[in-house]
């Protein structure tokens, strides 16, 4: 058996033939972009472009649906048409589209009577074609024009609805990344706020714990120390001194005569001579000493840098003396002192100062009593 083999000649592609394979190579590239696209207005851009490139037109019109009208909202021509601009959709072309669901061809705008003849008399357009934007309920159209009068292909129109089905998916995806943008900027917001009540919240707690801890550590009556906040703070800056070689002394101080003036003034005028020893206390020592009422009738101050001639028992007596002399008060001011000096180079503790000081204040007070 003999077989023959035929052979043909590739038949050339017509031009219209090859102006539409390249026109769909030019779609599939432009299909892309407006996918990656997140704005609206980089849509339009694209896709008013591209209009223009695959139907050789001389202009372009993006237009969207806004309830009953049709909104211009851009456009990309050699001339300016009716960007920014309303118009009810019974009376535009572009109504008629969405409306109708389907694409319009007007080879002269000037014949048909879709078209309203005044708003198109200024332009350059003698011919168009419109596409609507999604088939099923349009959200907008894509116009194209000539300035001269053009029966556009049904290549022409095919390519221009395929950009704009391409563009329906595009606006819906810029939607969808506009309200995740948004719920992530009300997400931050709302961590943002939960934080800022956070932070005031342990800000509040930070106060209260500080309130709290100096309320333990403060005498009520006098707003002084009470013996837990002068043991700690005491402890402190004996510390420093032991570090920083520096002499600091303690006096241990009794009131003299308070159980005379609550058995004969009554413990409310007992409360006011704490008070008002208090106040002398505080008037003579520095705010860097510890000052302190231990509970009773029995005070004691810290005093940090003290050498031995620093005379602070001398300054407190002077200072009480002025108290008696300036108040007319139905109880006389005195105190019984005890002074305990620690040197630069003695490791004495706390405790054995505190210990030093109440014996001499002792014996001070016997002094008076003989």
């Amino acid at each position: 058996m003999n077989l023959s083999i035929q052979t043909t000649k590739p038949t050339v592609a017509e031009p219209h033939s090859l102006s539409h394979l390249q026109s769909m190579r030019r779609l599939i590239t432009v299909v892309q972009k407006p996918s990656l696209a997140r704005s609206l207005e980089t849509i339009m851009t694209i896709v008013q472009v591209a209009a223009r490139e695959l139907t050789h037109a001389d202009g372009a019109s993006f237009v969207l649906r806004d309830q009953d009208q049709c909104f211009y909202a851009d456009e990309d021509a050699i001339a300016p048409l009716w960007k920014g601009q309303r118009f009810p959709l019974k009376i535009c072309i572009g109504g008629w589209t969405m409306q109708n669901r389907q694409p319009v061809i007007i080879e002269d705008v000037y014949e048909d009577e879709r078209i309203p003849f005044a708003a198109y008399q200024p332009t350059f357009v003698k011919s168009l074609a419109m596409v609507p934007i999604r088939a099923l309920a349009p959200i907008g159209a894509i116009g194209v024009y000539w300035a001269q009068c053009h029966q556009p292909t049904a290549s022409e129109v095919e390519l221009l609805q395929a950009l704009a089905d391409t563009t329906s998916v595009a606006l819906e995806n810029v939607q969808i990344y506009a309200e995740l943008e948004q719920r992530v900027k009300d997400r931050t917001l709302e961590l943002e706020f939960a934080n800022a009540q956070l932070r005031e919240e342990v800000k509040e707690r930070k106060k209260a714990e500080e309130a709290v801890q100096q309320l333990s550590i403060t005498d009520e009556l006098t707003k002084l120390n009470n013996r837990r906040g002068f043991l700690l703070l005491a402890e402190q800056q004996l510390k420093l001194a032991h570090r920083v070689n520096t002499s600091v002394c303690l006096l241990f101080i009794d009131l003299d005569g308070l159980k005379r003036v609550n058995d004969t003034l009554g413990h409310e005028m007992g409360d006011r001579l704490i008070i008002d020893a208090a106040k002398v206390l505080k008037q003579t020592f520095r705010e860097s000493d510890v000052v302190a009422r231990l509970g009773g009738d029995e005070f004691a101050v810290f005093v940090s840098s003290c050498g031995a001639k620093d005379g602070v028992v001398s300054r407190l007596q002077r200072n009480i003396t002025l108290f008696n002399e300036t108040r007319k008060n139905p109880y006389h001011l005195s105190m019984s002192i005890g002074l305990a000096i620690c040197q630069v180079d003695v490791k004495t503790s706390l405790e054995q100062m505190m210990i030093q000081a109440d014996q001499q204040m002792y014996a001070n007070k016997r002094i008076k009593r003989t």
